[in-house]
């Protein structure tokens, strides 16, 4: 993929008021996938300042200091979803807002393909605050499951992140 070809996107928090913007979070994630074409995402449960909801996201978080965005994406892959990965391409950049959180986030986003499964390393929030679990989905199924998880603002603001990415990836699976 050219860097012409990758997507780029900036999008805004229509969800919550902006106050102000206090910090930028690098974060990579990635889209999934297996020899079958299957796709894998997190499955998040949460009852919080963003209120209560079921989601699905891309796996993925920041990215720690000193680290590189490759270096990131394997250890967060190796954490959620308990995988060894092929970084096929890198999708592209989303820039989103979370105004209640007075944050920005620059999503960096690849393509994955699994190599093998392991054991997950979850951490204890993710554990016991998110319920975080895995989903195997197809990308049919993924997308209807985004749109189901739009029922609330902050399923709105991540389907809204990651449903072009989603599309964008499928151009490649």
């Amino acid at each position: 993929m050219t860097d012409q070809d990758m997507l780029c996107l900036e999008l805004q928090d229509t969800e919550w008021p902006l106050t102000y913007i206090d910090h930028d979070r690098q974060i990579v994630r990635a889209i999934v996938c297996d020899d079958a074409g299957f796709l894998y995402f997190a499955r998040l449960r949460r009852e919080d300042d963003f209120g209560k909801a079921v989601l699905i996201e891309t796996s993925g978080g920041g990215v720690e200091p000193g680290e590189d965005l490759t270096e990131a994406i394997h250890r967060e892959l190796r954490e959620e979803l308990g995988v060894e990965v092929d970084v096929i391409c890198k999708l592209g950049v989303v820039s989103d807002y979370y105004n209640l959180i007075h944050r920005h986030n620059i999503n960096h986003y690849y393509l994955c393909k699994i190599c093998s499964f392991g054991e997950k390393h979850l951490t204890q929030d993710e554990l016991e605050k998110f319920h975080l679990s895995t989903l195997k989905l197809t990308c049919e199924e993924a997308v209807r499951e985004y749109e189901l998880r739009s029922d609330t603002k902050i399923g709105r603001l991540i389907a809204n992140r990651e449903l072009p990415v989603l599309r964008r990836a499928m151009e490649y699976i």
